[in-house]
């Protein structure tokens, strides 16, 4: 189970063939998206790679399981709190996540990797 299932689920009624056909344009943006995302998803898994807490496990199951931005945009306070501070290739990893996630989210205006209340 992954982050996503504390998100209402919109009901749907089953897959369209119409999600699939679309101008070739439409068929590169698309895929676009799908780069950046697997770009995101290596980052997040390399982040959860160096982190030291004990829970590091969980995360990279989490990780592992995402399917969508979404997904991911869930977990950032977790793996940006799980990484440890002072180094400078953690420091680096880390604003190269916050930079990644705002090119994905542009109209975040909370990029300090918490959740509001």
């Amino acid at each position: 189970m992954n982050a996503r299932h504390l998100l209402p689920q919109p009901h749907r009624t089953g897959f369209s063939i119409w999600t699939q056909v679309g101008m070739p344009q439409d068929r590169l943006a698309r895929m676009a998206t799908r780069r950046a995302f697997v770009a995101l998803k290596q980052a997040f898994m390399q982040a959860v790679d160096c982190s030291e807490r004990s829970h590091g496990d969980w995360l990279r199951v989490q990780v592992r399981q995402a399917h969508e931005p979404i997904d991911l945009w869930l977990l950032r306070g977790a793996v940006l709190r799980a990484l440890p501070t002072g180094q400078a290739a953690t420091r680096a990893l880390r604003t190269r996540l916050q930079q990644m996630l705002d090119s994905m989210f542009p109209d975040n205006a909370d990029s300090t990797g918490s959740l509001p209340l």
